[in-house]
Order: C-alpha cells, then sequence, then structure tokens
C-alpha cells in the first residue's frame, strides 16, 4: 500500500508539472523541473547541482516520498500499457522517442494527455495508452491513445525505458541523480513534495 501511495504522488506531480507548463508566465507559481546531482541533503532541504551546472536548493515538505527508477525495455511495453514518452518531432515526420516511462497499473489514466516537455528543446511529454507496440531489431513503433486522439511515436534502439520501483530517503545522497518537481513561490524559493532518484546505476531519464 505504501509503494502504490508513492507512486500515486509522482505521478500527481508529473501531470502537475506537465500541465502547468502553458500557464508558467500567468502564475504565482510555477513547478520547475530540476535535473542533477545530490550535493547535500538534509531532512528538510534538498541541494541539486543542475544538469545546467548551477546550485539549486530546495526545500521539501514533511514527510515527502520518494520513487526509484528501474531499468526495462522496449520488449516490455505491451498493449493497454499507460507509459509516459519524451519525444522529438523527427525531419522526416513523426515523433521520435528520447525516453519512456512505464507506469505501474494502479497510474493508469494520470496526467493522460501530451503537453510541452523540457528534456531538450521543442520536446514533448505524452502520457497516453498503448494500443499497439511493434518490435524490431532497430527499436520498434508505438501507437498511443489519449483524450480519443491517436499518435505513433517511434523508439529508436539505446532509448532508455524505465519503470518505478521503491526507495527510501537514504537513497537521495550525496553523488545521485535527481528529478524533482518542484514549486516557485512568489520569493522564488522552491518547495518539492516528492523526489525521483536514481539507484542501482539507472538514472531518470525524464
Amino acid at each position: 500500500m505504501r509503494i502504490q501511495r508513492l507512486n500515486v504522488l509522482l505521478a500527481g506531480a508529473l501531470a502537475a508539472a506537465a500541465i502547468a507548463v502553458p500557464s508558467i508566465s500567468a502564475a504565482a507559481d510555477a513547478s520547475v523541473r530540476v535535473r542533477g546531482t545530490v550535493v547535500s541533503r538534509t531532512a528538510d532541504e534538498l541541494d541539486v547541482k543542475s544538469r545546467e551546472g548551477d546550485l539549486v536548493k530546495i526545500k521539501l515538505k514533511q514527510g515527502w516520498p520518494v520513487s526509484a527508477v528501474a531499468k526495462a525495455s522496449m520488449a516490455d511495453i505491451k498493449q493497454g500499457d499507460y507509459v509516459g514518452i519524451a519525444s522529438l518531432p523527427k525531419a522526416q515526420g513523426g515523433d521520435g522517442a528520447l525516453e519512456v516511462l512505464i507506469f505501474p497499473p494502479a497510474m493508469k489514466g494520470l496526467g493522460e494527455g501530451s503537453y510541452g516537455w523540457d528534456l531538450k528543446p521543442e520536446s514533448s511529454m505524452t502520457n497516453a495508452t498503448v494500443s499497439n507496440a511493434v518490435k524490431s531489431v532497430d527499436g520498434g513503433v508505438v501507437t498511443v491513445t489519449y483524450h480519443g486522439q491517436e499518435k505513433k511515436i517511434s523508439i529508436p534502439t539505446g532509448t532508455p525505458v524505465v519503470t518505478l520501483a521503491p526507495a527510501t530517503a537514504d537513497d537521495v545522497k550525496p553523488g545521485a541523480v535527481v528529478f524533482v518537481v518542484a514549486t516557485k513561490g512568489a520569493d522564488e524559493a522552491l518547495t518539492a513534495a516528492q523526489v525521483v532518484v536514481g539507484k542501482n546505476g539507472v538514472v531518470p531519464p525524464m
């Protein structure tokens, strides 16, 4: 039950982050995605060296949960699975995946839709149900559906594919790679309710 609760909280955070993107400039508060390496952590504060090289201080809410990512593969993606795929438009048309997150069944439907994402410039995040998955020696193509719409996304060989796994606060230690959805307050301070951490050599690719 505890693992399920952590996963649901994580899904809510990812969904809220995606939904907030279009209205960041107009909102008093804004969701900010922080990707980087832990420098230090106390019970209520996390210092992260971001991928841009900045030191980012994040206030942690009381009782903050943590989830890890575990390695999966294209072969694990099945019809009916609920996935989150970050992708980029391809020059020849369609989208190519940057990473794939296979959600646990209990999280199906949370944050459904396709939104702007900041993994790379012009990238998007699509949370949707797999209606078809075709594998090949060069990777594969998935067809996903959300809100009555359909989208085909190619998954090149070597694309990171992960799922969620249990973790504890002890895993959020100096040197660990994290993905944090934080809220920026009017004073510019960042606050987060949960953390996604790399574990056993697998880092959050989202």
